[in-house]
């Protein structure tokens, strides 16, 4: 009989330490859980943030006034542009041969 009793107190105790790691894994992981939520939170309110900056930094007056300011560039003209072909020589130094006449 006091075997018995033993094996089952061991039982018991076993059951008892199990029981407790079981309760403490589940209490850390719920922690890392809650923690893992919290930094996704932050991130997505630091996404949504840069994406209003981003969209902020590209509109085109923004963008306009950059060219002009730190690229000095300019507005288009009929006076300054300039047309080329589509073997990339300017259109007024191309020259196009002229229609071969039939013979009767």
């Amino acid at each position: 009989m006091t075997r018995l009793n033993v094996l089952l107190l061991l039982a018991i105790m076993a059951s008892a330490i199990f029981l407790v790691r079981t309760q403490y894994d589940s209490r850390r992981l719920f922690t890392e859980f809650d923690r893992a939520r919290s930094e996704a939170h932050k991130l997505e309110l630091e996404r949504e943030r840069l994406d209003l900056e981003r969209r902020a930094q590209a509109t085109p007056l923004r963008v306009e006034k950059i060219a002009r300011e730190q690229l000095n560039m300019r507005t288009i003209t009929p006076a300054i542009s300039q047309y080329v072909d589509p073997t990339g020589k300017p259109a007024s130094l191309v020259v196009t041969p002229a229609p071969k006449e039939a013979k009767p």
